[in-house]
C-alpha cells in the first residue's frame, strides 16, 4: 500500500482526509496516467449514495476535465457496474466513488483500467508519485481541446442485461427480502429481481445521502433476517454500500455468508464442469470449515491474503474463475472483472433454482466452526509489524488451540484497525483468546 491508495482505492473521511482538492488531483493524475496518449480519453464515474460523492464527483470531474478527459457520469451505480460498463463502453478509465461498506463520514476514489480490472501497485504508484510532485506538470489544455461531460442515465441498463444473460432460470414463485444498505443497490437490485419474476420485498432502499450502511446491508444483516421469517420469505439477500458484496440469509433466518455462498456456487459448478481447474480461490480469512467441506467435495483450494484485489491476482494468474471472501466479496470472472454483490446473488438463486432446494439445505454443504473477530482502533497500525509483545500473545494461543484452531492478526486495509481473528471448537474459549490479544494490542498500540 501507498501513501494515498489502500487495499481498494484512495479513502477516508470526506472533507476531512478526502478533500475536494485532493480530488481534482487525483482526477489530473490519475487521468493522466491512466489514458496515456489517447487523443480525447473517455472517462466514466459512478458513485454510491453518499452525501460527500457529488462534491468528489464534481472535483473529479474537474481534474479530468482539465487534463483533456471526456467524462462520462453514470450517476449512482454499483462498483461492479463501473467496471463493467468501463469495458462495453470502450472507456480508456472507470472511477468509483465509495467507501464500500464505511459509514457515511468515509468516502473513496477506485479507479479502474481500459480492461475493467482494478488497478495494479505499480499503476497506483505512477499516480502517487505524480500527486507528490511540487510542481504541477501535467498537460493544461485550452479551448477546444478540454474535456467534456456526458451524463449517461441508459447504460447502467446494458449492465441489469448483462446480469441477466448469465442465468437461465426464473425467480417466479420466489420470495425475496433485499436489503440495499440504503446505497448503490437501491434501484438496480430490486428492478433486475422483479424483471426476473421473484416477489420482492425491500429493507433499506431509500437512500437520502446519511443513511448508507446505517443499522443495515451486508454488515448489519440483523433486521433481514426478522424480515424473512416475518414476511415467510424464501431467502433474503444483502448487499453493502457500493453492491460488490453479498451476505444471504435463509428462510429460517440464519446468515449465509461468502464462505458457503462459494462452497454452494463452487459445488454446483464444478458438477456442471464449469469450474475451472476445480478450484476456488480465498482468503486466509476463510473459516477452517470452508476447507475440510472443499475437501470433502473434491474441491481444490488457492490461498491468498485478505482483499478482493489478491483474490482476483491469483484466479487471473492461474486461470481460475471463482473466487472471494468470507465477507461476501465473491468474483465470477467469467463475468466480470471485480467482486459483485448482485451478480452471486442472481446466481446463488439460480442454484437454488436448478436444485430445487431451499437455501437451508444447500448451506449445509459447509459446517462453519465457530469464529471471534474482534477489532481493535489503534493511532498507528503500522506499528503493529514488530511488535514482540502482541507477537509472543498470538503464539501463546496458537500453541493452545493447536491443530484444533487458528489464529490470524492483521491489520485493516482500509481503516485505523487491528482485526484479531480466531477459530476453533469452542466460542467461550475463542472470546477469552481474542479479548488477551486484543488487551495486549490496545496496550501497545493505542
Amino acid at each position: 500500500m501507498g501513501k494515498y491508495f489502500g487495499t481498494d482505492g484512495v479513502r477516508g473521511v470526506a472533507n476531512k482526509e478526502l478533500t475536494a482538492e485532493l480530488a481534482y488531483r487525483i482526477g489530473r493524475a490519475g487521468g493522466y496516467v491512466l489514458t496515456g496518449q489517447a487523443s480525447k480519453p473517455k472517462v466514466v464515474i459512478g458513485m454510491d449514495t453518499r452525501i460527500s460523492g457529488l462534491m468528489l464527483e464534481s472535483a473529479l470531474v474537474a481534474g479530468l476535465l482539465s487534463i483533456g478527459a471526456n467524462v462520462v457520469r453514470l450517476g449512482v451505480v454499483s462498483t461492479p457496474a463501473v467496471a463493467y460498463l468501463t469495458r462495453i463502453l470502450g472507456a480508456d478509465a472507470g472511477v468509483m466513488i465509495s467507501a464500500s461498506h464505511n459509514p457515511v463520514e468515509d468516502n473513496g476514489i477506485k479507479f479502474f483500467g481500459s480492461d475493467g480490472f482494478k488497478l495494479s501497485d505499480e499503476t497506483e504508484l505512477q499516480i502517487e508519485e505524480l500527486l507528490d510532485k511540487e510542481v504541477d506538470e501535467l498537460p493544461r489544455p485550452v479551448g477546444g481541446d478540454l474535456g467534456s461531460v456526458e451524463v449517461d442515465e441508459h447504460s447502467k441498463l446494458k449492465y441489469l442485461e448483462h446480469l441477466k444473460s448469465t442465468i437461465t432460470s426464473s425467480f417466479a414463485g420466489l420470495k425475496i427480502v433485499l436489503d440495499c444498505a440504503n446505497g448503490a443497490a437501491f434501484e438496480l437490485a430490486p428492478k433486475l429481481f422483479r424483471e426476473l419474476g421473484a416477489d420482492v420485498i425491500t429493507l433499506a432502499a431509500e437512500p437520502n445521502g446519511l443513511n448508507i450502511n446505517d443499522h443495515c446491508g451486508s454488515t448489519h444483516p440483523e433486521k433481514l433476517k426478522e424480515e424473512v421469517v416475518r414476511h415467510g420469505a424464501d431467502l433474503g439477500l444483502a448487499f453493502d454500500g457500493d453492491a460488490d458484496r453479498l451476505i444471504a440469509i435463509d428462510e429460517l433466518g440464519q446468515e449465509v455468508d461468502g464462505d458457503h455462498i462459494l462452497c454452494i456456487c463452487g459445488e454446483a459448478m464444478n458438477r456442471a464442469g464449469k469450474l475451472k481447474e476445480s478450484t476456488i480461490v480465498t482468503t486466509v480469512m476463510s473459516n477452517i470449515g470452508f476447507y475440510k467441506a472443499t475437501e470433502q467435495l473434491g474441491l481444490n483450494t488457492a490461498k491468498t491474503a485478505v482483499g478482493d484485489r489478491y483474490v482476483m491476482a491469483e484466479m487471473r494468474k492461474g486461470g481460475y474463475n471463482l473466487g472471494g471472501e468470507q465477507s461476501g466479496h465473491v468474483i465470477f470472472l467469467d463475468y466480470n472483472t471485480t467482486g459483485d454483490g448482485i451478480l452471486t446473488a442472481i446466481q446463488l438463486v439460480d442454484t437454488l433454482r436448478k436444485a430445487d432446494k431451499k437455501l437451508s439445505e444447500l448451506k449445509q454443504l459447509m459446517v462453519q466452526y465457530p469464529q471471534v473477530l474482534v477489532n481493535v482502533r489503534v493511532q498507528d497500525k503500522s506499528k503493529y509489524n514488530g511488535n514482540t509483545a502482541i507477537a509472543e500473545a498470538i503464539a501463546s494461543v496458537e500453541k493452545t488451540l493447536g491443530d484444533n484452531g487458528r489464529v490470524l492478526v492483521r491489520p485493516s486495509g482500509t481503516e485505523s484497525l487491528i482485526r484479531v481473528m480466531a477459530e476453533g471448537p469452542d466460542k467461550a474459549e475463542l472470546e477469552r483468546y481474542v479479548a488477551d490479544i486484543a488487551g495486549v494490542v490496545e496496550r501497545e498500540l493505542v
